[in-house]
């Protein structure tokens, strides 16, 4: 089994074994989509979007698989949708892509609210990592989590609710599910790998 298909086996288990785990299908069907599956990655990012209907990454990913499958009108549907959940959350990456794509796809782009309104006063803290509910009610952690460039990185980007509810709830699923050891060096690279994916931190 190749290395792509093995990490599909390890997610497509955590879906099933925590259906309402919206950061298990969506990673799911990012790697169904890699793997050219798209019918499955769609499968797996509307049921993303059941659970986390804010999440704006999942409209773009979910957008491009069915290109893929020929199922244009759905997608520009799909981006149209996407674009302005984007746009209310701040989320202008994902916006910026959504809108770019409508355009190669010959469709007239939303205008944006945000834009319109202008920006406000700047102050706020806004979490990157994909899903999160807080939104503008975002919380700065008081400090880094770890003394490092990751717990850097995640003091910078992640709000205090993503990284409690990583502690508290997702990273106990991760070592139970995978049954990882933390002693050993493996062990701790996949619960590494495991946190970077549910906070969207890059490696």
């Amino acid at each position: 089994m190749s290395q792509l298909q093995d990490r599909i086996s390890q997610f497509r288990k955590m879906a099933n074994d925590d259906p309402d785990n919206e950061l298990g299908h969506y990673r799911l069907g990012q790697l169904l989509q890699e793997a050219g599956q798209h019918a499955d990655a769609v499968a797996s990012f509307r049921r993303t979007l059941e659970l986390s209907p804010q999440f704006s990454k999942v409209f773009q990913l979910l957008a491009a698989s069915l290109l893929k499958l020929n199922q244009r009108e759905e997608a520009i549907k799909t981006l149209k949708h996407g674009f302005e959940v984007a746009d209310e959350r701040g989320d202008n990456i994902p916006r910026d892509e959504m809108s770019r794509m409508l355009v190669e796809l010959g469709e007239p782009v939303p205008v944006s609210k945000k834009a319109a309104q202008g920006t406000g006063s700047g102050e706020g803290f806004h979490c990157q990592r994909p899903g999160c509910w807080a939104g503008s009610r975002a919380r700065k952690l008081d400090k880094p989590p770890m003394k490092d460039e990751i717990g850097q990185r995640i003091f910078e980007t992640v709000c205090a609710d993503c990284w409690n509810d990583w502690l508290k709830n997702y990273s106990i699923k991760v070592i139970n599910e995978l049954r990882l050891d933390l002693s050993t060096e493996r062990g701790q690279e996949e619960y590494d790998r495991y946190m970077r994916e549910f906070l969207g931190i890059e490696q």
